[in-house]
């Protein structure tokens, strides 16, 4: 088991304070927070830390200032450093002034809780090292330290102290779910059920059965009295997921047990009390729903209290590499062989428009972590992995240096890229490169078609269709032969 300790966090933005607070208090640790250097310097007398964790920027001063004076009185005290000012001084100043660890914002949740581990471990000596089951995934389930993820981490943080209906709004696989479980998990009814329901794998005649229960005998197969999500969630927290698929009809009973905190039966007279937190969320735009009557603008405004959109994938790229890393420990962890990124498979993730989002980029870094046969993913196996045709236009792969130098001349020729000429002259440029293009590529795999294709990014049938139309024979262009 990993160690626990005692963490003063410093940082004039309530909003990280809660979340950073709660996600250590998680963990085990004891926690205190202040918002400037008199209430930490008091804190540091009457609380006496293991951890200060504290900002640069505060209200009365530059957090820096005495860190020097602290550790001369304190040696054992370990310091991490937080600060938006992302300069190489302030690195090297925090660095010169004797922290244990760096971070600039926006950081990452996972980030933070694996240096107050490492920290503590530097504290207790050998024998007490992390496991790599003790890794600190799970100080809040969420991944990213891109603006927008932040911009979530202090809405969620705004709502763990009540119960205001919360709306999460985003795409397919960003991660709706997670953003529920982690209010949930953070929040006051942590130790009370969190209870999912999702509106669009339930067949539509049965919604209402499910959500509010049923008696004996109100349909067929009614053979008891069964609880409905409301009950089962009492005290804690009811996740109505794809909230949009909900039917009219359900929609209003749903309303009514909003408004009176009463549920009664599919088939039941009397009325239970319940008392659940409500967080909806939808892929579907709700308001375009309303305009076509179907949804009840008034459950929207009871669901739509608090509104958290998820941003896509393709909008938080800054995230790509940390999510792909943190799968591929997770994949580790689940005991799958242990891989890494190649530079050039690190290049072809940050180019690709990820349109599954998070859930496809985890998926597919489970699947790599098995099919891979080295420690290392190079891009060529990435790029088998992904659909035909969906690496964009400006990814080149080392191999296609002259695709490459040709897209290079066109901005440096015309001020723009090949995507944005007209389209005679795209085709035109493409009838002279792709040839050569083709006879390097199959040159540099011996012949075979199959990896050609795959490092050109197209189909087989594609490659052998182009070689036709062109001439060449992939026999004749193998190493060595003349």
């Amino acid at each position: 088991m990993a160690a626990s300790g005692a963490i003063l966090v410093v940082d004039d933005d309530p909003a990280i304070c809660v979340v950073v607070g709660e996600a250590l208090r998680r963990q085990g640790h004891r926690v205190k927070t202040a918002g400037s250097i008199r209430e930490r310097s008091a804190l540091l007398e009457s609380f006496s830390p293991d951890i200060l964790i504290t900002d640069v920027m505060l209200p009365d001063g530059d957090g820096l200032d005495g860190i020097a004076d602290i550790l001369q009185g304190r040696p054992s005290l370990n310091i991490i450093i937080l600060s938006a000012q992302n300069t190489l001084n302030t690195a090297i100043r925090a660095t010169e002034k004797g922290a244990f660890e760096y971070l600039p914002k926006p950081f990452d949740l996972n980030e933070l809780t694996r240096a107050v581990t490492d920290a503590l471990g530097s504290k207790s000596g050998p024998e007490q090292e992390t496991g790599e089951g003790d890794l600190p995934h799970d100080g809040l389930p969420l991944v990213g330290r891109s603006p927008a993820m932040q911009e979530v981490y202090r809405t969620i943080a705004r709502v763990l102290s009540n119960d205001l209906s919360i709306l999460v709004l985003g795409e397919s696989g960003t991660g709706k779910e997670l953003v529920a479980e982690a209010i949930h998990s953070l929040g006051q009814r942590r130790t009370k059920p969190f209870i999912p329901i999702n509106m669009a794998a339930i067949p539509r005649e049965l919604i209402e059965a499910e959500l509010f229960g049923y008696e004996k005998g109100a349909f067929t197969g009614a053979h008891a009295r069964t609880a409905g999500k409301f009950e089962q969630a009492q005290g804690g927290t009811l996740f109505l997921d794809e909230i949009g698929d909900m039917p009219m009809e359900a929609q209003t009973r749903l309303l009514r047990v909003l408004q009176s905190g009463e549920v009664t039966t599919v088939g039941g007279s009397k009325s239970v009390k319940v008392d659940v937190r409500i967080i909806a969320a939808t892929n579907k735009d709700l308001s375009r729903l309303i305009e076509e009557n179907r949804f009840r603008q008034d459950l929207y405004y009871r669901l739509n209290v608090v509104p958290i959109a998820l941003p896509a994938l393709r909008e938080r790229r800054e995230d790509v590499m940390l999510l792909a890393r943190h799968f591929l420990d997770r994949a580790a962890q689940d005991g799958l062989p242990r891989k890494s990124l190649s530079d050039d498979a690190a290049r072809l993730l940050m180019a690709y428009h990820w349109p599954g989002n998070v859930r496809e980029l985890q998926n597919m870094m489970q699947r790599l972590a098995v099919l891979s046969r080295e420690n290392v993913i190079t891009a060529e196996l990435l790029r088998s992995s992904l659909p035909l045709e969906a690496v964009p236009a400006d990814y080149a792969l080392p191999a296609d240096m002259l695709g490459q130098a040709v897209r290079e001349w066109a901005r440096r020729q015309l001020g723009v890229g090949l995507s944005q000429t007209n389209r005679t002259l795209h085709d035109d440029l493409l009838a002279l490169v792709e040839p050569i293009l083709f006879q390097e590529v199959l040159a540099s795999v011996d012949g075979n078609q199959i990896r050609a294709a795959a490092l050109l990014g197209i189909n087989r049938n594609t490659l052998r269709k182009k070689l036709t139309d062109y001439g060449l024979d992939p026999l004749q262009l193998r190493v060595g032969t003349d």
